[in-house]
């Protein structure tokens, strides 16, 4: 299986914490479809089939590439679906 970059998985997750954030405050229509987007691009990049799986996957992923005794790669993300 392909894995994307790091720094490109990192940022798709921040992404998407972010647009589920504001998809909860604002609740539009935009802001749907800009999730749903996010959501579908994670879960094709992770190889996986749900949001909580693509997030623990990107989790996965990450924590692979990171050098022994490093903080968690989302430690500043929180990761939620």
């Amino acid at each position: 299986m392909l894995m994307a970059h790091p720094a490109t998985l990192r940022k798709l997750v921040e992404r998407y914490e972010a647009l589920r954030s504001a998809h909860a405050r604002l609740g539009t229509s935009e802001s749907s479809r800009h999730l749903e987007d996010v959501s579908y691009t994670l879960c094709v990049t992770t190889g996986t089939r749900t949001v909580p799986d693509a997030l623990l996957a990107a989790e996965t992923q990450l924590r692979a590439v990171l050098p022994a005794g490093s903080p968690s790669p989302l430690s500043e993300v929180e990761l939620t679906a």
